[in-house]
């Protein structure tokens, strides 16, 4: 195990656990010879008086001392079943710490041979070049050999995913879809312009046309006005149809009607 894994608290509590453990075991311990010692007359009793209504016992003492002892004795026999939790306890956490320092030694080795640090084929030597590497680096050397152990069998056997996931194989692949993302993007910026031009090709279309059709409205207008005034000026207008808008012809006018000039 790792010790440097565990917090100053843990190992506090720890301590005082123990502590409170030896300090009972050793209080139940002198009761029970100061008890057999005051059976056998060597140490006196414990001298008390209790008094209950209108009884009152005097030797207390004697019973006190003696529950005291018998419940001492009692409380001992949990004494190594305790012991047994507290073991099982430390197991656990010791196999969880194991665990823990397993997977980050793992990790950092997984992560080595996906660099390419590692060129021993066999499985002996794989092993051994990957167990040397963590005993070199800064964060794994307080680990224990055989937490590196496990650790390097674990990236040995996952040596063909650390080739096919292998940083430059990576890397490729990330440059290779960040050019299509580019791609993709400059492609949506061309079709937005494509659009916004469209648009605006429509509209001008559009004004175009309103504005031809005010034209040819306006030109159709001047024309029925202009026939209505020839004749008051004296010009016969021949009867027709009026051209489009868009037909330049020139409306036919007969002679002005009147008596010829004198020769």
């Amino acid at each position: 195990m790792n010790v440097t894994n565990e917090t100053p608290a843990d190992r506090l509590f720890q301590a005082l656990r123990a502590l409170s453990l030896t300090a009972f075991a050793v209080l139940a311990i002198g009761l029970t010879g100061a008890t057999a010692l005051a059976t056998f007359g060597t140490l006196p009793w414990l001298e008390a008086r209790l008094t209950f209504g209108a009884t009152t016992y005097e030797t207390a003492g004697i019973w006190i001392q003696s529950g005291l002892t018998l419940f001492a004795l009692a409380l001992c026999a949990f004494l190594p079943a305790n012991r047994q939790i507290l073991a099982l306890q430390k197991s656990h956490r010791d196999f969880h710490l194991s665990m823990d320092d397993i997977a980050r030694a793992y990790a950092i080795c997984h992560a080595a041979d996906r660099a390419g640090a590692f060129s021993m084929s066999s499985e002996f030597d794989a092993v051994r070049e990957r167990m040397l590497f963590m005993r070199r680096h800064p964060d794994l050397r307080g680990l224990e050999p055989g937490v590196l152990e496990v650790a390097a069998q674990m990236s040995q056997v996952s040596r063909d995913l650390a080739t096919v996931y292998s940083d430059e194989k990576m890397e490729r692949a990330t440059t290779f879809l960040r050019q299509r993302q580019e791609e993709i993007d400059a492609f949506a910026d061309r079709l937005a312009l494509a659009q916004k031009t469209t648009d605006e090709i429509k509209r001008w279309s559009q004004q175009i046309n309103v504005e031809e059709s005010i034209q040819a409205t306006q030109l159709a207008q001047l024309e029925r006005d202009l026939l209505e005034l020839l004749p008051e000026l004296g010009f016969d207008v021949e009867e027709q149809p009026l051209p489009p808008a868009d037909d330049n012809k020139v409306v036919p006018m007969a002679a002005k009607t009147g008596k010829p000039a004198a020769e």
